[in-house]
């Protein structure tokens, strides 16, 4: 598939995708949906990918959403006019939705807002630059807040979220913040953003990549469990042990190995 809104390249094991309409603030379309629904099935199926990194074009904005113009446009319309048709979109732009279970790193630059948080919102290790805020402004257009501040709730305190919904376009949460919240797990110089994520992205890429996928499915699948159910479904992917029915590393060997661990 040609990419009109996306860049995707691979290399060393990793996958880099990259938000790219700069020019719109990197908000997304019609033609993005689709574009990422495909970008996430062919990762997924791919078993040379082990991980995955998501950013954007550099600009003011990692992405502020819906494209509001493009969407009024004929044939534009991210949303299917009769409302038992109509689905989320972010449906198509998130892995898990889409069942993508190899781990994805986003980098956040600068704003992320609203729209934005579908991505986010199912990645697996969010680090951001320092001049990166977040904000959902729904409520400040007199739009309902829900399908993106729902999905947040699994990953900042209901606090800061009813607060992020509620005070909309008045409040943004700055990059220190965000970090204190557990939002993002990190915060770098805003010239570092990228190799920071490609570096995390090819220490996981190096790991068994039964290991990694078992892992990042068990724990986004738990969510959706009571604990004791998923317990016992962790368990079974536990048994499962790898898939492919090979041993991807001598574990005795590492184990027997000393090294420097890093500390953050």
């Amino acid at each position: 598939m040609e990419y009109e809104t996306i860049i995707a390249g691979t290399q060393d094991h990793v996958a880099t995708v990259t938000i790219n309409r700069p020019q719109a603030m990197n908000s997304f379309t019609k033609t993005m949906l689709a574009e990422f629904a495909h970008f996430w099935r062919a990762v997924a199926e791919d078993d040379d990918v082990h991980a995955v990194v998501l950013r954007a074009a550099p600009g003011r904005a990692f992405s502020t959403g819906v494209d509001v113009k493009a969407a009024q446009e004929p044939g534009g319309a991210i949303m299917h006019d009769n409302i038992w048709t109509a689905a989320d979109p972010g449906e198509k732009l998130g892995p898990k939705s889409n069942r993508c279970w190899k781990p994805v790193i986003a980098a956040v630059h600068g704003m992320c807002a609203g729209g934005g948080f579908y991505w986010i919102n199912e990645s697996d290790i969010i680090i951001c630059s320092e001049d990166a805020t977040f904000f959902d402004p729904h409520v400040t257009y007199g739009m309902v807040a829900a399908l993106e501040p729902i999905g947040a709730t699994y990953r900042m305190p209901v606090g800061d979220v009813m607060r992020m919904a509620l005070l909309g376009n008045d409040e943004r949460i700055c990059a220190a913040t965000a970090l204190r919240i557990g939002l993002v797990t990190e915060v770098t110089a805003n010239d570092a953003l990228w190799d920071r994520a490609q570096a995390l992205a090819a220490i996981i890429a190096a790991k068994p990549p039964a290991a990694t996928q078992g892992t990042v499915r068990a724990i986004w699948e738990s969510l959706d469990l009571p604990r004791s159910a998923a317990l016992q479904t962790g368990l079974k992917y536990c048994q499962l042990g790898n898939p492919v029915g090979t041993a991807q590393v001598d574990r005795w060997a590492i184990m027997g190995k000393a090294k420097a661990y890093a500390t953050r």
